[in-house]
């Protein structure tokens, strides 16, 4: 089986991104802008939940918040129309093909409906994992947003 960041490779081959390899770990927000040297606000959290709507259908949801905000759920709640709950590591891994702590933005093994904190939007330049906690690439957050279909809302707070 091809490891996280071949996977993610192979998924976005199409698009044009260059993920870098870091000699220290980004599995967290400060790691990452450590290692890659930037605000920690630019680094991109991939956070999975599940949107539990109210016919009891279960659907992961993907919430890309910036490293130095959390993820409102209430918020997030109303955005989604459904009642949220956090993922456990193997509903993540189900429903992206990743580990947390190297869950990328897009290239995933389902069609995840993705959520876009509009507070990335500040920065001209933001970090995402690239199927592991040692690789990352840089993006426009527009085109985050382009390239996950993602809906830009107001989801983080710090």
């Amino acid at each position: 089986m091809a490891s996280g960041p071949e996977r993610f490779l192979s998924a976005t081959a199409h698009l044009p991104i260059t993920p870098r390899r870091m000699p220290d770990s980004t599995h967290t927000a400060a790691e990452a802008a450590a290692a890659v040297g930037c605000e920690v606000g630019a680094i991109v959290k991939s956070l999975v939940f599940v949107a539990v709507h109210a016919d009891d259908h279960r659907e992961p949801l993907l919430a890309l918040v910036c490293g130095d905000n959390r993820a409102d759920i209430d918020t997030l709640a109303a955005v989604v129309g459904a009642r949220i709950e956090k993922a456990d590591a193997n509903t993540v891994k189900k429903a992206t093909g990743y580990s947390i702590g190297g869950v990328p933005p897009l290239g995933h093994a389902t069609s995840v409906r993705t959520v876009v904190d509009r507070d990335l939007l500040r920065f001209e330049t933001v970090w995402s994992a690239a199927g592991s906690a040692y690789d990352v690439f840089p993006a426009a957050p527009q085109q985050l947003v382009e390239w996950t279909g993602g809906e830009l809302a107001d989801i983080g707070t710090r």
